[in-house]
């Protein structure tokens, strides 16, 4: 983990919305940021397609994604760690 980190790869958190492909899920990360005009903050939403090796992950788990190499046309990122699972 800590040879990636080296290596310039984006790690973000999110939380799972879909699992219902193969060794896919889609993980949607929320930023604040503050609105240029209005000066207040926004919740960004952007929803990533990520690699599930194990099919481990489910709707609702909070998890953690890594940058790596494509694996296929939209998915970039694959699962590091599950940091908390859904009820």
């Amino acid at each position: 983990m800590a040879d990636e980190s080296k290596r310039g790869r984006r790690v973000l958190q999110g939380i799972v919305r879909s699992d219902k492909m193969e060794k896919t899920i889609v993980v949607e990360v929320t930023h604040r940021v503050m609105h240029r005009t209005y000066k207040k903050y926004v919740n960004r939403r952007v929803r990533y397609k990520v690699h599930d090796e194990q099919n481990s992950c489910h709707a609702g788990d909070k998890v953690q994604i890594v940058e790596c190499r494509p694996l296929s046309r939209d998915k970039r990122w694959r699962v590091q760690q599950l940091i908390e699972q859904s009820l």
